[in-house]
């Protein structure tokens, strides 16, 4: 995985908005800001991805972005890498966090996600549950 420099870095903490609801976290080995539990941009070496809708990612390609692929080959749906140079043009590459942001922030939240251990826990005991229900239409 590439790595950002600590200047993507510094770059990217600008222009993510000083909004409660919006945290940054790792992702991809690198950074990313979050909304709702949603990612709606972030770095990923010296490259500068956001979510937005197919319309705006359309314009970002007209501008020479190009598709998000974490893994060659693999574009991640619903983002794209905005053209090189970002950090040089801080305006634009706000303003497309921006809508990143407000294109997420109208998205379903997520919620956290269980540990799998939990997960398999839960579900024998909803199983385990469900027995002894059909037992007794059986009896019936």
């Amino acid at each position: 995985m590439p790595k950002p420099t600590e200047q993507a870095k510094a770059a990217f903490q600008k222009l993510v908005p000083p909004d409660p609801a919006v945290s940054t976290r790792p992702m991809f080995g690198n950074l990313s800001a979050f909304v709702n539990g949603n990612m709606f941009c972030g770095l990923f070496g010296e490259d500068l991805f956001v979510r937005v809708s197919d319309e705006d990612q359309a314009k970002i390609r007209k501008q020479g972005g190009k598709a998000f692929e974490p893994m060659a080959g693999r574009a991640m749906s619903g983002y794209v890498v905005v053209p090189i140079g970002w950090q040089k043009r801080p305006d634009a590459s706000r303003a497309w966090i921006l809508t990143a942001l407000s294109w997420s922030r109208a998205l379903p939240a997520k919620g956290a996600k269980a540990p799998k251990a939990a997960q398999a826990a839960k579900a024998a005991k909803a199983a385990k549950a469900a027995k002894p229900a059909t037992a007794a239409k059986r009896a019936k």
